[in-house]
């Protein structure tokens, strides 16, 4: 397959570090608000609160790590990057699609619940055994994600594991 130029690989760079920024500071954002708001005074702050953690999700946190795995996928496929020449790359790999599968099938269905849990328990909601539930279990996974793509950031800036090497004939 014919790889890109250097501008080519400049651009998907570009592109792959936009997305990883989005993907990034929206987690980072999504860590702060499980922690740093309480749980409300009014009906509207409990809702407005966690439609704000709904919006950060779908607009940015998911574009975000979707545009960094399909970028990623683009740099390998057209750049000499690869995708198993170089361990770095490849934990890379793995790292973004078990963030992904995480925020997929673990994170994404406890904020996406948190709305109507407040909708229909107005004040009741952060006393809610389900509510409570979900922001502790974000509380616990959101900064194991964060640190997860911090390590991705350190790797591709550092690059610590050589080329993997062909094994030696005998």
């Amino acid at each position: 397959m014919k790889k890109f130029g250097s501008t080519g690989i400049k651009v998907l760079k570009i592109i792959h570090l936009v997305f990883a920024g989005l993907w990034l500071s929206g987690a980072i954002t999504l860590v702060l608000m499980f922690f740093a708001l309480g749980p409300g005074k009014s009906n509207g702050e409990i809702l407005g609160y966690v439609l704000s953690m709904k919006f950060v999700d779908d607009a940015i946190v998911i574009p975000g790590a979707l545009g960094s795995l399909l970028s990623g996928i683009l740099i390998s496929v057209f750049t000499n990057w690869g995708f198993f020449k170089h361990r770095w790359v490849t934990i890379k790999y793995v790292l973004t699609v078990a963030g992904i599968l995480v925020g997929t099938f673990v994170l994404g269905p406890r904020v996406n619940a948190q709305p109507g849990l407040a909708e229909t328990l107005g004040m009741a909601a952060p006393g809610d055994p389900g509510y409570a539930s979900n922001l502790g279990l974000c509380r616990f996974i959101g900064p194991i994600m964060v640190t997860n793509m911090l390590f991705m950031v350190a790797i591709s800036v550092l690059k610590p594991w050589k080329k993997k090497k062909k094994a030696e004939a005998a």
